[in-house]
């Protein structure tokens, strides 16, 4: 097992690996910017390296300043949390290449899947299911055009690279195809540095579902359930749930073997996502994300598996600590990400914390870095914290929720917690009769 893990990230997620490891009698390493010299990973690690100034490219995102705090600490082992260099293949091939550890995927996994050209033949040869589109990537109008009558409009133009919906644009007609593809080119070539795009069928009311794994290197893969996602605003999520309200224990047991399978014949190691369109009983690949999720605790909450324990154990040739026939999933579980913006326009509200109360009680849990008089910097992404609660079943994890976020209690700063005090009271999610475009058209109206 390893000494020492140093953590390149910061927030929530950067604590929540610190508490895995002290648990698991690891030490930390802490890494940095200026701006976050006071954040609560940093007051807890064993160590602490500020690794630049608060832009991420100088800090969070700096490959040499990262890999000196784990040479100078003696780090044995990076974990990257998610976002910033996560799925950074070229990362993950540098830190091996220093006799460091990387508690995640092989870089090769994580170049294949960061491709969604290339994930979707990965994906499709080992038996998972696609949505209907071109076979690789748009080279011309002409291209685009023969594609786009084949599958049928409406269609999405998406980016080869990249995520969060940057590079996406959906072309209706034909009249909006030259548009669409012009706009998610240039998108993607500013955002992701490559402008290569590729053409999806446009499904009308999906569900957004995704299937958890994991791997070891011993030849077990686990899966652990599904996870609905579709509550989403611009492509991002906002609420989640596990198990998801749509399917039955049929359809479940069918799209996680299938999943399973799929990941075993890929040769993966350590813990990944493969995501969903759900539409008219059918699941359609979207991508694989190589990394932990943000909302990976409403997994845990189900099956009652540490999966950053199981990360870091995987990492270090362990093998996993259940098999699949110890899977049991039991009750329910919801994840609200409480974002520092304005609840109404969605406008980021960075500043002191004055005063803080965060939600208890049985099956509340709240993974959050801040407390009273910390000052949310600018620089980041506004997420604060995620409010995951359990309960036995899904009516009464509802009626906790909405305790929890009557609890809820800060100053300072604006926070999405009205939004989902007017969510939960909605009849639609009440029934969980939702898909990917209805929160977006319940906020318009």
């Amino acid at each position: 097992m390893f000494e020492k893990v140093l953590i390149a990230n910061r927030g929530e997620i950067a604590l929540r690996i610190h508490r895995a490891c002290k648990e698991m009698g690891i030490a930390t390493v802490a890494v940095h910017s200026t701006a976050d010299a006071d954040a609560m990973h940093v007051r807890l690690a064993d160590e602490s390296v500020c690794v630049g100034p608060p832009a991420p490219k100088d800090s969070y995102l700096n490959i040499p300043a990262i890999i000196s705090a784990a040479e100078i600490t003696g780090a044995d082992a990076i974990h990257p949390g998610y976002g910033f260099l996560s799925e950074n293949a070229r990362f993950a091939e540098i830190v091996s290449a220093h006799d460091i550890t990387f508690i995640g995927p092989t870089a090769e996994h994580i170049r294949v899947m960061g491709d969604k050209i290339a994930a979707k033949d990965a994906v499709g040869k080992a038996g998972i299911p696609l949505v209907p589109g071109s076979d690789g990537e748009i080279r011309d109008m002409d291209e685009a055009r023969k594609w786009a009558n084949e599958i049928g409009f409406p269609v999405l133009v998406k980016a080869a690279s990249g995520g969060g919906g940057r590079g996406m644009k959906l072309a209706k007609t034909a009249a909006d195809l030259e548009e669409a593809v012009s706009t998610a080119k240039s998108e993607s070539k500013a955002a992701f540095g490559d402008d290569a795009v590729y053409l999806e069928k446009y499904l009308t009311i999906p569900r957004h579902i995704e299937i958890q794994v994991i791997a070891d290197s011993h030849g077990n893969v686990v899966q652990l359930g599904e996870r609905d996602c579709s509550l989403q605003r611009r492509h991002q999520k906002v609420l989640e749930e596990a198990l998801s309200p749509a399917l039955d224990s049929e359809a479940r047991a069918n799209i996680g073997e299938t999943v399973r399978s799929a990941v075993e014949k890929l040769g993966y190691l350590g813990a990944g996502t493969v995501e969903f369109l759900y539409e008219n009983n059918e699941f359609y690949f979207i991508e694989m994300n190589t990394r932990l999720q943000v909302e990976h605790p409403i997994t845990e909450q189900v099956t009652d598996i540490d999966l950053v324990r199981e990360q870091i154990r995987v990492a270090a040739g362990i093998e996993l600590s259940v098999k699949q026939e110890d899977v049991t999933f039991k009750g329910h579980a919801i994840e609200c990400r409480v974002n520092a913006e304005d609840p109404r326009t969605f406008t980021p509200s960075p500043g002191k914390i004055l005063d803080f109360h965060a939600p208890g009680g049985p099956g509340v849990r709240f993974d959050s870095a801040v407390y009273t008089g910390y000052t949310i910097p600018p620089y980041y992404d506004s997420m604060i914290g995620k409010l995951i609660v359990f309960a036995d079943n899904r009516e009464l994890c509802i009626s906790r929720l909405k305790r929890s976020l009557e609890e809820f209690a800060m100053t300072g700063v604006k926070t999405t917690v009205p939004l989902f005090q007017e969510l939960v009271e909605n009849e639609d999610f009440l029934a969980g009769d939702y898909n990917i475009h209805w929160l977006e058209n319940w906020l318009a109206e």
